[in-house]
């Protein structure tokens, strides 16, 4: 089975070629805009007609589509998330390799959840914010294109390779930075949220399943529980070996804090701010419902945060 792989060289991407690769009856080739992939394609500004004439000559079964962009204004977001999809869906209708499209969407497309829920793919979504609004709008283009097709849910991914600037990413770097200082607590602020945290591996894992079946329509991947970001920060305090006190500062979510003493003075208080550790439109609380993966892809998560927590501080620890 050939495989068409878009957005290889992200953070999802790099792991579903690994798995993808793993498979001895894939044969996979890589699109992207980087020089390392095996065709140099930008989706947000090429024409689906180019697109079209090469899913003619390369002929693949299935198209994964992990490109994408999760940080910038309404515009980019729009550009690179939803014109993207439909450059590919466009490409795929008129090409005559009747590919299958596994789309990667995500849990910001459903916006806030009422605490204590499970959220379904029969939930009506309603993003807070223009990335959740950009993917539902890709998925609402998938869903709607005619195609075989899948959209896979990703909640919160997690694990090896997590961006520096994401929560759980900012978090280690912020131990890392406190350790290496020798600071006896860190103050931080925002820790109420609680995700879903999935393995970017049990990721790539539902991926290269959902190339393998015939499932349509939309399907969540997660791990099915909700975790405080404050519990997620003392489990990864425990990996780390940190032995200092974890301290919550008071009020309603708002700006991520990094330690006193760290950028003395680039806030108030002395308080360094950093991103809000959510500004994915979510409100307080997500957890999926992934009965749907087990019942139609055979999937289930294998690999729990601890261990992703694990591998997380690896490579922080790796800049000490």
């Amino acid at each position: 089975m050939r495989v068409l792989l878009i957005g290889a060289n992200g953070y999802l991407g790099r792991f579903v070629a690994d798995r993808l690769l793993a498979d001895p009856a894939v044969q996979l080739t890589a699109l992207g805009r980087g020089d390392d992939a095996d065709v140099r394609f930008d989706l947000a500004s090429g024409s689906p007609g180019a697109l079209t004439r090469f899913l003619d000559a390369v002929h693949p079964g299935v198209v994964v589509n992990c490109a994408g962009a999760t940080r910038g204004g309404a515009r980019d977001l729009t550009r690179h998330n939803t014109v993207a999809v439909a450059t590919v869906c466009e490409a795929l209708r008129r090409s005559g390799c009747g590919a299958r499209l596994v789309q990667i969407g995500c849990g910001a497309e459903y916006g806030p959840s009422q605490p204590g829920s499970s959220t379904a793919e029969d939930a009506v979504p309603r993003p807070g914010g223009p990335y959740g609004v950009s993917k539902l709008a890709a998925t609402e283009l998938v869903l709607g294109s005619g195609l075989d097709a899948v959209v896979l849910r990703v909640f919160s991914p997690a694990g090896p390779g997590t961006p520096a600037g994401s929560p759980l990413g900012r978090l280690a770097e912020t131990m890392r930075r406190a350790m290496q200082q020798g600071d006896g607590e860190l103050k931080l602020a925002g820790l109420g949220v609680q995700r879903d945290f999935v393995d970017v591996r049990d990721v790539a894992r539902a991926v290269h399943a959902a190339s393998l079946s015939a499932a349509q329509g939309v399907i969540n991947i997660g791990s099915g529980r909700a975790v405080r970001l404050r519990d997620a920060a003392a489990m990864l305090a425990r990996v780390a070996g940190y032995a200092g006190a974890l301290h919550e500062l008071d009020g309603p979510p708002g700006p991520l804090r990094a330690p006193i003493g760290h950028q003395r003075g680039e806030g108030e208080h002395g308080l360094a701010p950093v991103a809000y550790p959510y500004p994915d439109g979510c409100g307080t609380w997500q957890q999926a419902d992934v009965r749907t993966a087990r019942d139609r892809l055979g999937w289930r998560p294998r690999i729990n945060l601890e261990e992703s927590l694990a591998d997380i501080w690896m490579e922080a620890a790796c800049r000490i």
